[in-house]
């Protein structure tokens, strides 16, 4: 008898580590909570955090994912992946349009590479790079102040937050119009404010970061992401979508739109799949955008947290070396005490409501994204949640603002 239950016991282990070293193989390795010290049944109320919100009517659906050391410990589909033209189950494959977490994902970790590599620095001016770009101008005593990188990176440039009218631009410059933004960006945005004293988040200011690194590297934001960060984490299902006839950034996107989850209905009724939201980004820069346009799924995503929390290493291949992730998950000290940005990454001062109420607030870094989605990562326990819902799908009514912040303390809670 004791000789049949160890078969059974060595032959239960052996089918579990067959499944692991499969899923491994494809991408991050799943693991039970309670093996990375959490307690699952705390997990669990996740379901019901995402079902009542699902049952109120703020989404239609929802893909969770916890990180903890490495792996996967929690990954859950809920509701709906689309309401209209059809209704259509979520599944954990799907993809979602990040909207601004694209400003991490895509252009924080790529552009932090150029300023690792030495091709660019956090004090450049961004006339350096386009000398038609205005400073700021002191009204009383016209002093100018050069508006720098890192002004950029922490949303403390003064920038104005977006164009003032997307219609009015495109009525004048035209669709696909990138080299008309960056001039309009240059010399028609307001600058609110001396750069560095005050933060005004502005997607503007990322979509600057796209061409410098544009003009830097020779390569379109949306091939440099995708070849330097992306690939060589082996994600398989994140990419930039390029639109009006613009050169895919990786083979078989066909096939990754009919992953995508669709986000809201157009007034002529067509609904957006695997075209970003964001109407800058989709409009004038063709879905190739510095500020949106990444589409990604909870299985990717929790690989990039597990390289930052790794310190920019992922199963030996290295996006950023370990002094450039911390860095940037740094609140500049040469900024504003009223600055409380890292560099591409919010904290708990810009961003309370992703963190919720246990994590050890000062240190845990994230994003959020406009369609619903978000991430964050707590640095000190190992651990990153990943929420992605699309809230505007199929009209832009819905909210996720609680959702994350009560998720988050339910996995801080599940911590044993």
């Amino acid at each position: 008898m004791l000789f049949s239950k160890k078969l059974i016991y060595f032959a239960a282990a052996a089918l579990m580590l067959a499944s692991c070293c499969t899923k491994e193989e494809s991408g991050i390795r799943r693991v039970s909570p309670l093996s990375e010290g959490m307690d699952p049944v705390r997990l669990t109320l996740i379901d019901s955090a995402v079902n009542a919100s699902i049952a109120a009517g703020e989404i239609p659906g929802a893909v969770v994912g916890v990180v903890r050391n490495g792996h996967l410990v929690y990954e859950k589909a809920f509701g709906y992946k689309s309401l209209i033209p059809e209704k259509d189950t979520m599944t954990v494959e799907t993809m979602f349009d990040l909207a601004s977490v694209s400003k991490c994902v895509g252009t924080t970790l790529s552009f932090m590479q150029l300023v690792e590599q030495g091709k660019v620095r956090l004090v450049d001016p961004v006339n350096l790079y386009f000398p038609d770009f205005k400073p700021w101008e002191d009204p009383e005593t016209h002093e100018t102040v050069d508006i720098t990188v890192q002004d950029l990176l922490t949303h403390s440039s003064g920038l104005a937050a977006y164009l003032p009218n997307v219609s009015a631009y495109i009525a004048e410059f035209g669709i696909n119009s990138p080299d008309s933004l960056m001039m309009y960006i240059s010399t028609r945005i307001k600058r609110n404010f001396r750069p560095g004293t005050q933060q005004l988040y502005s997607c503007l200011n990322f979509i600057t970061l796209q061409n410098i690194l544009e003009k830097v590297t020779g390569e379109r934001l949306c091939d440099y992401a995708q070849k330097n960060v992306f690939d060589v984490l082996g994600l398989k299902h994140t990419t930039y979508f390029p639109l009006y006839g613009e050169a895919p950034c990786r083979p078989g996107l066909e096939e990754l739109a009919e992953l995508c989850a669709p986000t809201e209905e157009q007034a002529d009724g067509h609904v957006l799949k695997a075209e970003v939201h964001d109407p800058t980004a989709r409009l004038a820069n063709a879905g190739n955008s510095g500020n949106a346009g990444v589409f990604s799924n909870v299985e990717d995503l929790a690989i990039v947290a597990a390289a930052l929390l790794n310190h920019g290493q992922y199963h030996g291949k290295r996006i950023l070396s370990r002094l450039t992730v911390d860095k940037m998950f740094t609140v500049p000290e040469t900024n504003a005490y009223e600055v409380a940005r890292a560099l591409g990454w919010d904290t708990y001062y810009t961003g309370p409501y992703t963190s919720g109420d246990i994590f050890c607030l000062d240190d845990v870094r994230g994003h959020t994204g406009y369609t619903g989605t978000s991430m964050i990562l707590d640095p000190n326990t190992c651990t990153a949640v990943i929420v992605l819902a699309h809230r505007v799908h199929p009209k832009d009514e819905g909210s996720t603002g609680r959702l994350r912040s009560v998720i988050a303390s339910i996995v801080a809670s599940s911590i044993l």
